[in-house]
């Protein structure tokens, strides 16, 4: 199967790019390179010995899209690209919106087009906003997330759905994942945002490499475990198999469907903190600061139905994501010295 991957030179898309071409699958790539480095699709190529095709192209520009669509002829689409971080979608709302509707929007017109009716689309566990029962099943309400990002995700949900009960012969993967961690065994793939990381143990990495000098927690005062947030932190490796698995799905003609990738266990900051210097032998310094804006106290999720109907498992535990991720960042900043000093 030939599958377009918007976003697919990111963090989590270069991953499930691997798992694809490990799975048999012909590869095409779109990113605009906004928070990911063109130096990944060699990477990719290192670690599967193939080189996928790569357009370096803003999915939001409709035409240029459809040209690739015609050219390309995909048989399916796993859509990741769009903006990500939470606490900057509380300040940049109009641009997360802008964004990542626009570029959705466009998938979907195109694969109208082009007679393309198989979609996996990157959601996102912040759909469920406020929830209080754990852990969080595919049931539980969609309701108004508690940050801009998350309601992207929601109206995106909407749209998808809409497209399915006019099109029944389109297949749509919903996969609500949670939080994605670690990098690829090999040290080539990992989370390498630009500027300053948004997310937990990125962050923890470069504070582990000297490259920050603390790692901010943000609340103390949460009804959790430690009083710190609470997440459901899946290794990359196996969120992106979750991706393949749902295209298998697909392929089968399964209509509309609806699944949460998690590991089905909540891990606390300071929890994570604590594993990280296990797996690494790194002292972790923290300071604790305010709650940060549109975060909830603890989400994890329900596993069930991703072990039932796609045969889902995770390989990877937390103390392999922070080994993971820390080897990956320590590579990841002697090659940045080497090329600043070359």
């Amino acid at each position: 199967m030939k599958v377009l991957v918007t976003g697919g030179l990111g963090f989590i898309g270069s991953h499930t790019v691997i798992k694809l071409i490990e799975a048999g699958h012909q590869v095409v790539i779109i990113d605009n390179l906004f928070n990911s480095k063109p130096d990944v699709v060699d990477r990719i190529d290192k670690i599967v010995g193939v080189k996928p095709k790569v357009f370096i192209q803003d999915v939001c520009d409709k035409d240029k899209l459809m040209e690739i669509f015609k050219a390309e002829k995909p048989d399916a689409v796993i859509h990741f690209a769009g903006y990500k971080a939470v606490g900057e979608s509380c300040q940049k709302p109009l641009m997360y919106y802008r964004n990542n509707i626009d570029s959705a929007l466009s998938v979907l017109e195109c694969m109208m087009e082009n007679e393309c009716k198989n979609l996996v689309f990157s959601s996102s566990a912040t759909i469920y906003g406020e929830t209080d029962k754990m852990p969080i099943t595919e049931l539980s309400p969609r309701k108004e997330a508690t940050n801009p990002y998350g309601q992207t995700k929601v109206m995106i949900e909407r749209i998808i759905e809409d497209v399915c009960k006019v099109n029944p012969d389109f297949n749509a993967a919903l996969l609500r994942y949670f939080n994605p961690i670690g990098a690829h065994p090999s040290g080539l793939l990992g989370e390498d945002p630009n500027g300053l990381p948004n997310n937990l143990l990125p962050y923890i990495n470069k504070v582990a490499t000297g490259e920050l000098d603390h790692l901010n927690v943000f609340g103390n005062d949460y009804p959790t475990v430690d009083g710190t947030g609470v997440r459901d932190y899946i290794h990359v490796l196996d969120l992106a198999k979750g991706h393949v698995l749902a295209l298998k799905k697909l392929e089968n003609g399964c209509g509309l469907f609806v699944c949460n990738l998690g590991t089905g266990k909540g891990t606390s900051v300071l929890e994570m903190v604590s594993a990280y210097e296990k797996a690494t032998g790194v002292k972790i310094k923290y300071e604790i600061k305010p709650r940060r804006a549109g975060d909830v106290a603890e989400s994890y999720a329900a596993t069930n139905k991703a072990k039932e109907e796609l045969g889902f498992e995770c390989d990877y535990t937390i103390l392999d994501a922070c080994k993971h991720g820390y080897e990956f960042q320590k590579a990841n900043k002697v090659e940045l010295k080497c090329t600043k000093n070359n």
